[in-house]
Formats: structure tokens, sequence, C-alpha cells
């Protein structure tokens, strides 16, 4: 598995596929958007194309985390990927996904074959720029699923140096296909998190002796993230939380610097964001259970005195869900003790 989709799992020829030979079945689907523009449609992406078509994309694709900001303002896809089961997918969990094509629920492996019976004309994925690829067709990808690539045209808005500019981007990738970005229910989620954003950000600049790292312990080994490749955390940077950069980020990865468990104690914040894309609930009880099983985590006198809150590592994509992530770690912030990591 790859190290971008973790779970920190791994912190780890075949033709091109005609259309045709996967059948016509569901040819009479309908498509998936109202209200969609009629005519040539185009679209700059994260990556800088320019995508130009005759007629406004109707039959969408998407990853996980894409298709979650699509739904949340009213563009639901024919088909959607995922790195992991649609049940405990921090993005999928809690949608209605009736009607919509499961292409996958492994990071690596999409069904390309069932893909094409859905006839996409667009497919939705982030653009990563530390690796020049779109979500689920980067290294390591097994070669048949980055065949869904010759499907459909493929754009995304990039994870580059703020969620909340990847959030604003697939707004207006929303609003080009014919959401209704100004309806209450989008407005009220995006007031809410202007409101946390001030919140957060009033903790954070009253806070200046507070340190932190973004910390994923995961078996033997501790992945100390690297802000630079992490929106995020450039975000929180920006908003007066000082989040620490590792001193020696992996030369072949640089999302992290990679310790063993025996070297846990190399940095020692005040607090610790937690990668939270495994386990999203009770980040404390899931780090004293860590700390039972691997002793030198608690060397870490934050995570010692469980100093840990969730991280939303790299799956934001909405303005409801990052108005939650900020509450959460804002409290954390205020709560927090400064002489923790001296």
């Amino acid at each position: 598995m790859h190290t971008k989709s973790l779970r920190l799992a791994a912190l780890v020829s075949a033709v091109a596929l005609p259309l045709s030979a996967c059948g016509s079945a569901d040819n009479d689907a309908e498509d998936t958007t109202n209200g969609t523009p009629k005519g040539p449609w185009s679209f700059t992406d994260g990556s800088g194309k320019v995508v130009e078509l005759d007629e406004t994309p109707t039959r969408i694709i998407a990853h996980a985390g894409e298709a979650r900001a699509l739904m949340s303002f009213g563009i639901k896809p024919v088909g959607i990927y995922a790195d992991e089961s649609v049940k405990t997918d921090p993005n999928l969990r809690d949608l209605d996904l009736s009607g919509i094509e499961i292409l996958g629920e492994e990071w690596g492996k999409i069904d390309v074959e069932k893909a094409a019976v859905l006839r996409p004309d667009l497919i939705v994925a982030d653009w990563w720029p530390a690796e020049k690829s779109y979500s689920g067709m980067e290294e390591g990808v097994e070669a048949k699923s980055k065949k869904i690539k010759e499907l459909a045209p493929v754009v995304g808005i990039s994870q580059g140096e703020s969620i909340l500019e990847l959030a604003e981007g697939y707004e207006d990738l929303a609003e080009s296909l014919g959401a209704d970005v100004d309806d209450p229910e989008i407005a009220e989620d995006k007031l809410r998190f202007e409101e946390a954003r001030a919140e957060f950000e009033e903790v954070a600049k009253s806070r200046p002796d507070l340190t932190v790292f973004a910390m994923s312990p995961y078996e033997d080994k501790v992945y100390v993230a690297n802000p630079e490749f992490a929106p995020e955390l450039l975000d929180f940077i920006e908003w007066g939380l000082k989040v620490q950069a590792p001193a020696e980020p992996d030369p072949e990865f640089p999302y992290w610097q990679t310790l063993s468990m025996e070297n846990a104690d190399t940095y020692q914040p005040d607090l610790i964001l937690w990668d939270d894309r495994a386990n999203r609930d009770d980040v404390a009880e899931i780090n004293a259970e860590f700390g039972k099983k691997q002793p030198t985590w608690f060397t870490v006198r934050a995570a010692k005195q469980g100093a840990v809150v969730s991280w939303p590592a790299f799956w934001l994509h909405t303005y409801a869900d990052y108005a939650t992530e900020l509450e959460e770690l804002t409290a954390s912030a205020q709560a927090a003790d400064d002489g923790i990591g001296d």
C-alpha cells in the first residue's frame, strides 16, 4: 500500500482498455446532476491543466474525498473509488451512497471494467504536487487500475498549501457543473467554518509557546509529518498554531520523517496531532492502547500524558468537516500544557 494512503499500513502489462470491451450495461442510467448548464465546459484544475469539453459533464466518477466535496454541493457521482471500506472511510461512512457504483475499497485497486460500464465523462481526483499525479493514479497503484484515466478527462484541486483553498476549489468545480453554491445549507456550512476558524485563530495566537508535532505512530515506526506537504497543517500554521517540521524528512517521500520506535522521543512537543484516517474516534484511548504495545512511544512526554488530538490528515474536503475538526482542535490547544515538551 502507498505511503499517502496510510491508515499507515505501508508508509509503504495490460493493454489500454477500450470502452467497448466492457459492454453497454446501464447505458440508460440517468445523469446525476440537475440544472446542468448547457454548452461548452472548461475547467482549470490544480495541476494547471485546462480541460475543455463540448458539454458540461454529468456522469462523474470521483475518488472518496472528492466525491464528498461534490456531494456537499449536490453533485452526485455515478461511481466512487475509495482507499478503504466505504463503511470506515472518513469521507464516506456517513453518506447515502445508494445508486452509486463502488469501484474500489482498497488503495491502489480500482475496477476499471466496472467503471467503463458507467460511461463517465469526467473523473475527479485530487492533484498531488509532490507526486505529480492524481489520487488513484500514483506510483504504486496497480497498472490495470491506472487505466481509469483513459476512460474520461481527469480534473482535481491541488492538495497544495491550504485545505481552505481545496474546499474553495471544489466549490468552483461544483458551480461549473451546475451546483447552486448559494444554497442556504451551503451558506450555513461556510458560516460555521468561518466562525470555527476565527475561534481557532484566537486561541492559537494566545498560546505562542505551545509547540505541536503531527505524528503517526504505527507498528514499530513513528511517522512525523512535514507540514510543507500537508495543507491542513499549513492552514493551522497560517492561523497561529506552531506546528513544527521534522529536521530530516525522508528524501524519497518527504511527506514524513520516519523514526524507529526506539527514537520516538526525537521530538518533544506539547501537543501531538494524531493522524486520524484509520481511527477518528477516541484518540486518547488509541494513544493509551498503542503505548501498552510499544512502551517506547511513551518516551514522548505528550504521549505519556495523553496530550493528543485528532489530526484530519489528508482527508478534509468540505467546509462542514473542516469546521468540526477545527472545533475539536481549538479545545485541545486551549487546554494543552505548554510545558510538557520542555
